[in-house]
């Protein structure tokens, strides 16, 4: 298994100015890949503390491009919903010339109704904007002079510069949570699968993506990336204790974003997300350690919580932990982060 580190900016101005809080994030990724991480993600994002600090990880990345030498550079993930394909493809291409080749794509559908509220894009048509930004974009970077009539997006004869690095393109990964449909599309169209455990049916999600993508005659069995939240620490009470308030702060943030779902917010392309934005509200540290989506304690601790993710969500072939989540403390993530690498990470490489 190979590990990695992810950025989800859930921080308000008040706890962490930005400029704080890039510098910091900078310093603990040039210092994963000195410690073995093998990429680094950051999500898109808008508006609010959760995710807002980032509405282009595209931006992130570039200047982390300047700072490692070997690691992954992954979106996790960028929105087709709202961007345009030729500016994408552009950004891919120069963001894939600048690390030298080092970028794989992350898409996303998006999930966030005050995003689509703001953009003034309706819910009921992510998932066709999401597969035909996702296919435009393909055109783009793998084929010259391309042209395609969508029904969002048109455009005829185009050439997307700079032409990337890779060839014929980054790899892509798709973002998926719970929605099988999504995690066949993943295994069907021979993409990498970026997902986050928080059904309790991943480990059936996991196959189904594995299934499609033997069933359309892909070599090997797949990629898949799951995220988790990760503070290591020699102390198990203080592990806890020191983590407590980001972590909880951060599925706050959470819950109070995806309740809309709850009460206001329908549509066909988000099922059972009511149940989703429940489920969070009542997430709470202990429950998360127990359940293996939080892995939070001593690295006696985190060893066995390793082992039992790979069997009860997977198995999966790469983690991206979230070193940083919320406010905590720079100081105490290098310590975690230096931690795991030391004491965790070996025992499954």
């Amino acid at each position: 298994m190979q590990f990695g580190a992810q950025f989800f900016p859930a921080v308000s101005p008040a706890e962490k100015p930005a400029d704080v809080y890039f510098a910091e994030c900078l310093a603990i990724a040039e210092e994963a890949e000195r410690l073995g991480y093998t990429h680094a993600r950051i999500v898109e994002h808008y508006f609010l503390p959760y995710g807002g600090y980032s509405p282009n990880p595209i931006v992130f990345l570039a200047a982390l491009s300047q700072r490692t030498r070997n690691m992954r550079l992954i979106t996790g993930a960028v929105l087709p919903v709202f961007n345009h394909p030729l500016k994408l493809a552009g950004e891919i291409g120069m963001l894939d010339a600048l690390s030298g080749g080092r970028l794989d794509v992350g898409m996303a559908r998006a999930f966030l109704p005050h995003e689509f509220r703001r953009f003034k894009v309706p819910m009921d048509e992510s998932n066709a904007r999401y597969r035909e930004g996702m296919e435009q974009i393909k055109l783009l970077l793998e084929r010259e002079n391309v042209s395609h009539d969508g029904k969002f997006h048109s455009f005829e004869n185009v050439t997307s510069l700079p032409r990337p690095t890779q060839k014929p393109r980054p790899k892509f990964y798709v973002a998926a949570t719970q929605t099988p449909e999504t995690f066949e599309f993943a295994g069907r169209e021979g993409h990498s699968l970026m997902a986050i455990p928080i059904s309790p049916k991943m480990r059936d999600l996991v196959a189904t993506y594995r299934e499609a993508w033997r069933d359309a005659g892909h070599p090997g069995n797949g990629e898949v990336m799951m995220a988790f939240h990760m503070f290591c620490h020699p102390d198990a009470r203080k592990a806890r204790e020191i983590a407590r308030g980001p972590y909880q702060s951060y599925f706050d943030m959470l819950a109070g974003v995806v309740g809309e779902f709850e009460t206001k917010t329908k549509s066909a392309d988000y099922r059972d997300y009511d149940k989703m934005a429940e489920k969070l509200r009542l997430a709470e540290l202990e429950s998360q350690i127990a359940g293996g989506s939080a892995w939070i304690g001593t690295p006696e601790e985190l060893r066995a919580a390793v082992a039992r993710a790979n069997e009860t969500f997977g198995p999966f072939d790469q983690a991206s932990v979230q070193i940083n989540f919320g406010a905590l403390p720079f100081d105490e993530a290098q310590k975690s982060m230096r931690l795991f690498a030391a004491e965790v990470m070996p025992r499954f490489l």
